[in-house]
């Protein structure tokens, strides 16, 4: 009896040290995330108007976008350029990493506090190399999912 309450105990130990370690290797792949990202595209299927974020902006007018993104205390902001019928919006943002592939954000307000803030975004990311990665969210539309990938390039900063 007492070997099968040490072996259970081991295991919860050695479940749990995994655990820790795999989420400080998915904090660590983040944590790549560091510096300035260019949105170089925006891909989705054409058949649909997509506005991200609820900017009231077309998807296009993010193309070109500046992100900001600093994990040491999760926060950050994207800039849209504006032109044409984009607008120019300068929105901070607060960022987590949930289960290693999980990158959520809500938009902070001027005037509000993060933890105030109850709804946001939240994006699957698929691929991330040095200087590359992508995020992929799904937007309902007429009753269906639509896919959308955003794809980042570094602009500065690691």
């Amino acid at each position: 009896m007492k070997n099968l309450l040490l072996a259970g105990i081991l295991g919860a130990f050695t479940l749990s040290c995994s655990t820790a370690k795999t989420a400080q290797s998915n904090r660590a792949e983040f944590l790549k995330l560091k510096g300035d990202w260019e949105l170089t595209s925006v891909n989705y299927d054409n058949n649909y108007k997509v506005k991200p974020f609820d900017e009231g902006a077309d998807a296009q007018c993010f193309v070109g976008s500046h992100w900001r993104l600093i994990p040491n205390n999760w926060s950050g902001s994207y800039t849209l350029n504006g032109g044409g019928a984009c607008p120019i919006i300068i929105q901070p943002i607060k960022f987590e990493v949930v289960n290693g592939n999980e990158f959520k954000f809500k938009k902070l307000l001027e005037g509000s506090k993060a933890k105030a803030v109850t709804e946001g975004y939240s994006l699957n990311l698929i691929s991330q190399t040095e200087d590359n990665f992508s995020l992929e969210q799904n937007v309902p539309a007429a009753g269906e999912n639509v896919r959308v990938v955003y794809n980042f390039a570094r602009t500065g900063m690691k």
